[in-house]
């Protein structure tokens, strides 16, 4: 009786015959197998449960759909994720880090040569407006960010946070500090106002894609989304510095 062969790591035996495998029929995970390199399962497995989160929102991501995708065996990944849950708070974190990338990029948007408040003002707006482009441009990671159900311990976490480092809660907060620095916000009306301003534009973004708002055309929420911003700034107390202040295009 020849020895029992051990099971590569990618969960097939290395046993197995050129009968065996002809007998199975032709394999559907040929393309996917060619995504990743022996030894990073891992990085593969979060690519494909993005993907699924893309597609469908976090319901859509499971462990052995991702499995499937790669084209390993479920013991396979369960080397990595302990179960679908496990996957699932990684994507989470994933697709908020995509998040703060597009709020970076509206931000890094407003004219560096605007004065200290107005600037500090639209970059603020920015975060906002950036929020609301996510939603609209990927609603399956947008709602897989921030519509499962998580607390806030990922706010500071390295694993949300975009290319610049910071987390979408984080620049926000930035934000706001920048415009407390820049004496257009008041100190007093400081604390707590991140979770104002978030709950005011994620109910904008909710309404529009799960809600009564969900059939208004995407350039609608774009004309409305610096208006949103502009009431949520003026609702923080904000001084109007002697005048409205450009997003930047934002």
């Amino acid at each position: 009786m020849s020895p029992t062969a051990a099971p590569d790591p990618d969960g097939t035996s290395a046993g197995a015959t050129k009968a065996t495998i002809e007998a199975a029929g032709p394999r559907d995970d040929t393309q996917t197998r060619t995504t990743y390199h022996h030894g990073d399962l891992r990085r593969a497995l979060l690519e494909a449960g993005t993907d699924l989160a893309r597609e469908g929102g976090p319901d859509k991501v499971v462990l052995r759909e991702a499995t499937r995708r790669v084209g390993v065996s479920a013991n396979a990944a369960y080397r990595h994720f302990a179960d679908r849950d496990a996957l699932l708070g990684e994507v989470v974190s994933r697709a908020q880090a995509r998040a703060a990338d597009v709020i970076s990029a509206a931000m890094d948007a407003v004219p560096s040569d605007l004065e200290q408040g107005p600037r500090a003002r639209a970059r603020f707006r920015a975060v906002g407006v950036g929020y609301l482009r996510f939603a609209m441009d990927e609603p399956g990671l947008f709602r897989t960010a921030f519509a499962v159900p998580v607390d806030l311990s990922r706010a500071a976490s390295t694993d949300a946070a975009g290319a610049d480092g910071l987390t979408p809660f984080q620049l926000l907060s930035t934000a706001l500090d920048a415009m407390v620095e820049a004496s257009v916000m008041s100190p007093d009306h400081r604390p707590g106002a991140e979770l104002l301003a978030w709950s005011a534009v994620h109910g904008m973004a909710m309404l529009a894609l799960e809600g009564p708002l969900r059939d208004l055309p995407r350039g609608a929420v774009d004309e409305l989304a610096p208006r949103l911003v502009r009431m949520v700034d003026l609702g923080l107390g904000l001084s109007d510095g002697g005048g409205d202040v450009d997003d930047g295009g934002a």
